[in-house]
C-alpha cells in the first residue's frame, strides 16, 4: 500500500457524539454519529435510506464539539452549520459515511486545542462512557 502525503491542513478531533442533519432544516431532522470535525468540515455516519444524501447537495448539521479551557476545564460548544456534501461512502447497505464542508468555519480548531492541558481523545472517551 502506498503512503500518500497528508493533504489536510488542520488536525481533526475524533469523537462519537450525535449529529442531527437535514437538507431543509425546517423538515424532519435525521440523526447520525459524528466521526471527526475540523473548523472547516465534519464527517459522520448515517443510515443508508437517506436518498437525498449525495455529493454536491447542501445539508445543515446541528452538533456539539468538546471545548477545553486553559484552566483544564471542559465544556461543549453547540453549532448549526450549513455546508456542501463533498463525499459519501457506502459502508454497507445500512450505513453511509458523509463528509461535509461548512460554508462558514467554526471559530476555533477543535483538533488543535491546547494539548498540554490533557489529551482531548482521552477526555472525550471518558465523558462518552458516563
Amino acid at each position: 500500500m502506498e503512503n500518500t502525503p497528508e493533504r489536510r491542513g488542520e488536525k481533526r478531533l475524533r469523537y462519537y457524539w450525535p449529529v442531527w442533519f437535514a437538507e431543509d432544516f425546517d423538515a424532519e431532522l435525521l440523526q447520525g454519529q459524528m466521526i471527526d470535525v475540523s473548523s472547516r468540515g465534519a464527517a459522520f455516519t448515517c443510515r443508508g435510506e437517506c436518498g437525498w444524501v449525495h455529493p454536491g447537495r447542501q445539508v445543515t448539521a446541528r452538533f456539539s464539539v468538546p471545548r477545553y479551557g486553559t484552566d483544564e476545564s471542559f465544556g461543549v460548544a453547540d453549532f448549526i452549520r450549513p455546508g456542501n456534501i463533498c463525499r459519501v461512502e457506502h459502508i454497507n447497505a445500512q450505513l453511509r459515511r458523509v463528509a461535509i464542508q461548512f460554508f462558514e468555519p467554526l471559530p476555533f480548531r477543535p483538533g488543535e486545542q491546547q494539548e498540554s492541558q490533557f489529551e482531548p481523545a482521552e477526555a472525550v472517551e471518558a465523558t462518552a462512557a458516563c
